[in-house]
């Protein structure tokens, strides 16, 4: 039995410094390593090295980690300093190995004239690595308030149960890091953010090739919240901070109550930049929160121009005041103008009260040019509305009217009582690689004019990632649904009806293309939706690193009707490229309608759900 501990980088550093005296000293006439560098670009090296292994990864990883590969640009070293070098290389050879859980390793090192031009020939390095160490036992011992209190064992259970490195796992030196810190980051995460890893041992028998682990845990106090100390709040004041904080004095300490408080403040909009974290110093058991902000201009414009897939150059504008004088609501105006669509907007949000519920209004005018078609709509709504980090609610009364050119009947008119929640568990936004988002929207309203018809409307959709594995990408499945229930939906306006088509659902197709055939070319909204997509999206990799690319590869369909048996699919498939840029995902798209037997290029830029 022996301790393990291993000493790679005191022999990198051993390694180091012989070649920093053989770089200064005379026989290297003064050179500097970036003298080496220039010269090992333009000169041949002393030597060439390989390594065979049983075990591709190995011969990776010495190949990576190695130091004998420095002193290939010597080019004035003898056979005496090699085989110095060579002996020094061995031990940290297995000392490298010893990290990777082989403890038994069998190295012969050979040393070749006559291949190659170098002048040293050629030296090769075969590894046998023999059978990995495995776990055999993980000891545990708990310290501080965490074995005396009632919920103690549950969290020792947990964390132990997801330990990293159970008995009959492969030991790695990297592994064994990772585990500590996984177990800890449990530990801190709930009740004991002043937690620690006071002592931990791997106990090496490398005969039989196992490893005894030991682990002590200290948990410290469990912690109860103290008061808040706000700094940043000038503008917006610091009871809007408390509301959409919701952390209470003398709460028990959850790590996810300190990040979902800070979620909800910077999705709030009123501030640039948030941190909330515990006081270290004072009364460890009940620790203030110190909440640090930096709050947002009070008013703000943005310019853009783009161009959209569908109807090409496109300008936007868009400003808002956070803090309207004398009503202290947030205005946020909206104007976007291309050749087919043009639309001005206004929305005022009212500051959150204690349950993070909020008044809004909103306006919405917009103008689409649609197959030679002029289709006219505003949208009124007032209600209330709650955003969270994971569940979005709302409720509110909408006013509806519409218009076609080519619709005799004129204005259409409706009013609704509506109900819409959202759900996401996402790993990461805007970018996730895994998770589940749901949706679901529910009115009830009329139609108004001579005849009033009342109708239900829903519309339920999802979105589902997959992980595919570590190279393999993940899987995308996204899917919606949705019907207006009606005797009679003709006096309706088109905005309470459906149509799909564009960037986010049926790829391929203009925006809203896809609806009830009104002959002559024309396309008018239906009371049924159903639409579903499949995108297989994979990380781009250079040179075997990540990059901010993904490739993704695609098939949409969706099908409108006012007729259930009528639902005919419309079915499209592509590829594209995503982008992971400063403002979000960026996504482009080249679509192949099938039912028109072209070609379509779609561009947009966020993740919605």
């Amino acid at each position: 039995m022996r301790w393990f501990k291993p000493r790679p980088f005191f022999t990198a550093l051993l390694l180091g410094l012989c070649g920093f005296i053989a770089a200064w000293s005379p026989k290297a006439n003064a050179e500097t390593l970036s003298d080496l560098a220039e010269k090992s670009a333009t000169q041949p090296l002393a030597f060439s090295w390989v390594v065979t292994s049983d075990n591709p990864e190995i011969r990776d990883f010495l190949l990576k980690h190695m130091a004998l590969q420095r002193f290939q640009a010597l080019s004035d070293l003898d056979d005496t300093e090699l085989t110095r070098l060579l002996d020094s290389a061995d031990d940290q050879a297995r000392e490298l190995l010893a990290t990777q859980g082989f403890f038994n390793p069998q190295l012969s090192w050979q040393q070749d004239k006559t291949k190659g031009p170098h002048a040293l020939g050629q030296v090769a390095l075969t590894v046998k690595t023999g059978p990995p160490a495995r776990i055999s036992q993980v000891q545990w011992q708990w310290l501080g308030e965490l074995t005396q209190a009632t919920t103690g064992p549950r969290q020792q259970a947990s964390i132990q149960k997801q330990w990293d490195l159970p008995p009959g796992a492969n030991f790695t030196q990297a592994d064994w890091s990772r585990a500590k810190n996984n177990a800890l980051r449990q530990l801190v995460s709930e009740h004991y953010p002043w937690g620690r890893v006071t002592t931990s041992e791997a106990r090496v028998d490398a005969e039989n090739n196992q490893v005894q682990l030991s682990v002590t845990v200290d948990s410290g106090p469990a912690v109860r919240l103290g008061e808040l100390n706000i700094t940043g709040a000038t503008k917006y004041g610091a009871l809007q901070v408390e509301r959409l904080a919701r952390l209470s004095p003398d709460q028990p300490y959850r790590q996810s109550d300190l990040l979902e408080a800070q979620q909800r403040l910077v999705l709030s909009g009123f501030y640039d930049s948030v941190f909330v974290s515990l006081e270290p110093q004072g009364n460890l058991a009940r620790a203030p929160v110190n909440i640090e902000l930096k709050e947002s201009l009070r008013q703000r414009w943005l310019l853009g121009v783009g161009v959209r897939s569908d109807s090409g150059p496109r300008l936007t504008a868009e400003h808002t005041h956070h803090s309207i004088p004398g009503l202290n609501w947030r205005a946020v105006s909206r104007l976007a103008i291309d050749k087919d669509l043009q639309t001005m907007g206004l929305e005022l949000l009212a500051p959150p009260d204690s349950t993070l519920w909020r008044w809004n209004t909103s306006a919405q005018i917009n103008r689409q040019v649609r197959d030679n078609d002029v289709i006219s709509s505003q949208r009124w709504r007032a209600g209330r509305i709650q955003i969270g980090p994971r569940i979005d609610r709302s409720y509110y009364a909408q006013y509806d009217v519409a218009s076609q050119q080519s619709n005799v009947l004129g204005n259409l008119e409706s009013v609704s009582g509506n109900l819409a929640w959202t759900w996401r568990d996402f790993d990461s936004l805007p970018f996730p690689s895994r998770g589940l988002g749901l949706g679901l929207e529910l009115g009830s309203g009329v139609s108004l004019g001579a005849t009033h018809q009342p109708y239900v409307r829903w519309l339920a959709k999802g979105l589902s990632l997959w992980p595919l594995g570590q190279n393999s990408g993940r899987l995308a499945v996204r899917a919606s649904m949705g019907s207006v229930v009606s005797q009679d939906t003709r006096n309706l306006p088109t905005t309470q009806l459906f149509l799909t088509g564009g960037d986010n659902s049926v790829r391929g197709y203009a925006l809203n293309s896809i609806g009830v055939d009104l002959g002559n070319g024309r396309v008018g909204a239906g009371r049924y939706l159903s639409t579903g997509s499949v995108e297989w999206q994979r990380p781009v990799r250079w040179k075997g690193q990540l990059t901010e690319w993904e490739t993704a590869v695609f098939a949409d369909a969706g099908a409108v009707a006012n007729e259930l048996h009528l639902l005919h699919t419309q079915w499209s498939y592509g590829m594209g490229a995503r982008w992971r840029s400063p403002i979000g995902p960026v996504r482009m798209d080249l679509a192949h309608a099938q039912a028109l037997q072209k070609w379509r290029l779609h561009l947009s830029v966020g993740f919605t759900f």
